[in-house]
């Protein structure tokens, strides 16, 4: 039973370390605050963990497993799903502020120097969903580039970018339209 609850208080601080970055960001955020939010002891938290950067590149690797599934299960499970229905659903998996894709993507612009070993966990992340998407765009249209499916991430990254920021648009239909109608051309 101790194991069992190793795991739950190792999820706790997980969850509550995601909770944490997503809305003040891996710089704004220390040990302590983690710590005392997640009802934990500091020696327990560095037993489990290690050190703050090992629990960012686990939060960010939880991040990035529940990410993939979805992905594959979109790609692989809606056999009925249309192609346009499918990069959709991939779509707004991503460009979602209460999402998995949320942590990786601030993580791309506030860990680069000072954690590059969870930096590393969500370019591998990017780089493979690029790869499933240009397969998928593939099948969509025989003429597809690897620049399409960089765009494909481009336009959630934008989509992103708006929804975090200050007017918090949402022209998440009307950036995913743009760029289905551009793949749909030719």
């Amino acid at each position: 039973m101790p194991n069992l609850e190793n795991s739950f208080r190792a999820l706790r601080v997980l969850h509550v370390a995601k909770d944490l970055f997503n809305q003040y960001g891996f710089h704004n955020v220390g040990v302590d605050r983690i710590i005392a939010e997640a009802k934990v002891a500091k020696s327990t938290f560095y037993n489990d963990f290690h050190s703050k950067a090992r629990l960012i590149e686990m939060c960010l690797t939880f991040q990035k497993d529940a990410l993939k599934n979805e992905v594959f299960s979109i790609i692989h499970s809606y056999r009925e799903l249309m192609l346009f229905d499918k990069l959709k659903k991939i779509y707004f998996l991503h460009a979602n502020l209460e999402g998995f894709y949320r942590l990786p993507f601030k993580a791309i612009f506030e860990i680069e120097k000072l954690y590059p070993t969870a930096y590393k966990v969500v370019i591998d992340y990017r780089n493979w969903f690029i790869d499933e998407i240009y397969k998928l765009l593939l099948n969509l249209k025989a003429t597809a580039s690897m620049e399409d499916a960089h765009l494909f991430l481009f336009v959630i990254d934008g989509a992103m970018v708006q929804l975090l920021g200050e007017n918090q648009l949402d022209d998440r239909d009307r950036l995913l339209n743009y760029f289905l109608a551009m793949i749909d051309s030719d």
